[in-house]
């Protein structure tokens, strides 16, 4: 069975190079990012992240994703194991370059494992509230910075 992917996409008029710069600072998420609202770790290959996790109308808990892969002014993927490994999650943020100062930022997840599809249906709508908090929160000040 196809894992299930909950995502959310946002225009932002900044360069690439910029949001990357805010996206990359893992531990600068605190200033700005309503859905990680602490946050430590560095951009590793096979690095672990702490992250708090604010999915909206659901209590923080804290994560400890693993770094899959990433690349500077395109994206960051990690990768979580819940239960157990019945449930499987890889969490992408990407951007998309459209012109030298528009880009498409892409972030969500997808759930797989025996219990995935039943986790994805669990937190599925804060989850994509929590998406979009982030992109509109990553757009206004990119944007900002961007002047």
């Amino acid at each position: 069975m196809p894992g299930v992917k909950i995502e959310h996409r946002i225009g932002i008029r900044a360069p690439a190079a910029t949001i990357w710069e805010i996206l990359s600072d893992i531990e600068g998420w605190e200033a700005w990012n309503p859905l990680y609202p602490k946050a430590r770790g560095a951009l590793r290959i096979g690095g672990r992240l702490e992250l708090e996790m604010a999915l909206p109308g659901q209590p923080r808990r804290a994560i400890q994703p693993v770094i899959l892969d990433w690349v500077p002014n395109d994206q960051i993927h990690w990768r979580l194991s819940l239960l157990g490994g019945l449930v499987r999650t890889v969490r992408y943020m990407e951007i998309e370059i459209l012109s030298e100062t528009g880009c498409i930022f892409s972030n969500g997840e997808i759930f797989d494992g025996w219990l995935g599809p039943f986790a994805a249906r669990q937190v599925g709508a804060a989850a994509r509230q929590g998406f979009i908090q982030l992109g509109e929160s990553l757009k206004t000040l990119a944007e900002a910075r961007a002047g």
